[in-house]
């Protein structure tokens, strides 16, 4: 065959399948189902010379060279008569294979004889790493990449028609292997999967259909028949008698398809050589002379009938199926950079991947200033992660540490000196429970004080409100909770210390007195304070490891961001927990000192608070002038011992430093270990993870946080790669 003849049908709308051809060159058919018309059968059922009738190309019949590749034929209109052959890779081929393929190619041809076509073939074979079908000389006997031809002139009419490889059933010895069998019938299946395909299934007419794999492969893929065009050929070798089951099958008597079924006749080696007669001559001579097959529909028979029957499938497939060609690029593309987006920036180089842990570190304090500011309208983080709201959980938790001390935090009663004495005003109305919820386990924990506590020493108060982190075990408080049970003997218990430490002090005490009864009434401070550090600690870390997983959802740059971080991480939540043993022995073991005034007021309150219960028991209603006292009830004597009168001002002075040495304790432990030390301070643990923490990276750290893993890097490449298919596709489209 000289030169490349002409195919006279249009086998669908010109421009749609320029566009459609354009889609495929740029290689969207591996993302979106593309409208094409495949021809599929066994091997020997005459596929390669019905593709050779439509497309009339010199097909090598080397058994050597049978189809072992898909092959993508592609005629289009030009001014320029050319004709082209490349190799498409395959979606899975190594780099190093896809760089040798596109180093090959040959152009600029003008005839394809068969000569110039089977040398081809066997350049083909060696690039694609084939060996021959003795199985030398290659690497295997069947390739996943892409033959395309395209042959271009100013009379050629646009079509794309694809040829792969035929299945079978048994290997031969030194062929093929099962492993050869297993890979083509995966590449067929993957071919016929195409919802947007039009299949030739290419079937012998001189078999029993009910024994075609290919028939039953189309069946499964294609349950309705929409796209199936059953082709059969070999009508000269049916036995005779057997033609009827042929006929019903043309005539759609049975087995039947919505495109129904077509019948040709391949010429023969003899007649391939006899360049005087033409195929379509050949053929057309055998259906109208040969009984029975005269009597069929001639627009049933035939490579020109099949021509345009399958003109007018592809150009109604086409039309139906181009607009959702169209929406499905753009939603692929809009997938495909979400996924992109999700990877992060490029990162192979130190400078990449400074530039990715910067972007990271600046959203990341972006967040942290919104929290602390509790600004949650910001960002819907805050909705979604609770853990986030940080300052909200702080002066929640600092609210619960105040309200606790003040209701348990003495060991003994001091009211109990007195059962009679009535209370302060700023010592009226604590609230009848308060309720908090745990960090982690939204458990609901009451710590309402019970009307009698003595009388249950076993009610406990929860002294932790989180769960503890794994990392940070070792330094959080462990002791989980406290009992709530404080001493009525008060009297008893200041009597005793002061006769085991007075000295010849008369009519007073020593100041160490003060300092020893103030050490055992705040014994408790050092596991509320420890539970409530740990809390806040745990909160911090919470909220650190959290926003690190929405600011980069990358799990092997998350984890090894904290790894960095960890040890600056410990070092600040240790200060927290220092500073706090500071204030308790400040408080606790330091010498009881105070310039508040509230100190005077309290003790005054208290020796009138006394004095009142005194004459209350005295006092008496007199008509016109109210509650009134006997002069001589309020100077007579009241004789109590010297042991007495010490105990009851170190009682009423006890009361009065404790109450003022409280409030600073709990206003000391929240602004200094709390909020400076892991809330707002200058150095506090949220400020760790910044710009300038990534500027002081070393190189061999940041590749170990922020370098790409080979899977990463091949993702990345994917999908950078099939955004820029993708955006080629979209630009042709639209």
């Amino acid at each position: 065959m000289g030169d490349v003849k002409v195919i006279p049908s249009h086998l669908a709308d010109p421009e749609l399948l320029a566009k459609i051809d354009k889609l495929f060159a740029c290689g969207v058919g591996d993302y979106v189902a593309l409208p094409q018309i495949i021809v599929v059968g066994d091997q020997s059922s005459g596929k390669s010379s019905v593709l050779e009738g439509l497309t009339e190309l010199p097909f090598p019949r080397d058994s050597g060279l049978c189809t072992r590749f898909a092959t993508q034929i592609t005629f289009r209109r030009a001014k320029e008569t050319s004709i082209s052959v490349t190799i498409i890779p395959a979606l899975n081929a190594s780099q190093e294979h896809i760089e040798t393929i596109q180093t090959w190619s040959k152009h600029d041809f003008k005839t394809l004889d068969p000569e110039i076509f089977s040398g081809i073939m066997k350049e083909v074979h060696v690039v694609m790493g084939l060996g021959d079908q003795q199985g030398s000389g290659g690497k295997g006997s069947f390739s996943e990449d892409v033959l395309k031809l395209e042959i271009s002139g100013p009379t050629q009419e646009h079509l794309s028609v694809v040829d792969v490889p035929g299945i079978f059933r048994k290997t031969t010895e030194g062929v093929t292997t099962t492993v050869d069998k297993n890979m083509v019938q995966a590449m067929v299946r993957r071919y016929m999967e195409n919802p947007r395909s039009v299949m030739l299934t290419v079937i012998p007419a001189n078999v029993d259909i009910a024994t075609q794999e290919i028939l039953t492969m189309a069946e499964e893929v294609d349950p309705k028949g929409q796209r199936t065009l059953g082709v059969l050929t070999k009508p000269d070798l049916v036995d005779k008698g057997a033609e009827v089951s042929v006929l019903e099958l043309i005539e759609g008597k049975k087995h039947k398809l919505n495109l129904g079924w077509c019948l040709v006749r391949n010429p023969g080696q003899k007649q391939l050589l006899n360049n005087d007669v033409g195929r379509i001559d050949i053929e057309e001579g055998f259906f109208r002379t040969e009984k029975p097959w005269d009597s069929l529909n001639k627009e049933r028979v035939g490579i020109s009938a099949l021509r345009i029957l399958l003109q007018e499938i592809l150009a109604t497939h086409i039309r139906r199926e181009f607009p959702k060609v169209k929406s499905e690029i753009s939603k692929k593309l809009t997938v495909s950079k979400q996924a992109l987006k999700k990877l992060g920036s490029k990162r192979e180089t130190a400078e990449e991947q400074r530039k990715y842990l910067l972007l990271i570190s600046m959203r990341f304090q972006e967040i942290v200033a919104l929290a602390l500011s509790a600004n949650y309208v910001r960002s819907d983080w805050f909705d979604e992660e609770p853990s986030l709201r940080f300052a909200t959980k702080v002066v929640n938790r600092s609210e619960l540490l105040s309200t606790t001390l003040e209701k348990f935090g003495h060991l003994y009663d001091f009211n109990a000196v007195n059962q009679d004495l009535t209370q302060t005003e700023d010592e009226v109305g604590y609230p009848e429970e308060e309720m908090y919820e745990t960090e982690n386990t939204g458990e609901t924990v009451s710590v309402d004080e019970s009307e009698n506590m003595e009388e249950d020493p076993n009610d406990c108060i929860r002294l932790r409100t989180t769960t503890d982190h794994d990392e940070l075990d070792e330094a959080m408080f462990a002791k989980k909770e406290m009992s709530k049970a404080i001493a009525g003997n008060t009297v008893e218990w200041l009597t005793t210390v002061y006769k085991n430490s007075r000295g010849f002090e008369l009519g007073t005490f020593d100041s160490s007195i003060l300092a020893m009864t103030m050490k055992t009434q705040s014994s408790k401070w050092e596991a509320l304070a420890l539970g409530y550090i740990s809390d806040i600690v745990s909160m911090t870390h919470t909220f650190i490891k959290k926003l690190l997983q929405l600011t980069c959802p990358n799990a092997r740059t998350q984890s090894g961001i904290m790894s960095v971080l960890m040890e600056g991480l410990m070092a600040k939540y240790q200060k927290a927990f220092d500073h706090t043993m500071f204030l308790l022995y400040v408080e606790r073991m330091g010498t009881p000192a105070t310039l508040n005034h509230y100190f005077n007021d309290n003790l005054e309150k208290s020796r009138q608070a006394r004095m009142r219960a005194t004459m209350n028991s005295k006092s008496f209603e007199l008509g016109g002038h109210g509650t009134v006292v006997r002069l001589d009830d309020v100077v007579q004597n009241h004789p109590m011992s010297n042991v007495q009168h010490i105990v009851r001002d170190i009682h009423d002075i006890l009361k009065a430093y404790y109450k003022v040495a409280r409030k600073r304790f709990v206003d000391n432990m929240c602004m200094q270990a709390s909020d400076y030390h892991l809330v707002t301070g200058p150095n506090t643990p949220l400020l760790l993870f910044s710009p300038s923490f990534v500027q002081d990276l070393t190189t061999d750290q940041l590749e170990e946080i922020a370098g790409e893993e080979s899977g990463v890097k091949r993702e990345r490449r994917a999908l950078r790669k099939e955004i820029d298919d993708l955006e080629a596709g979209r630009k042709i489209l639209f």
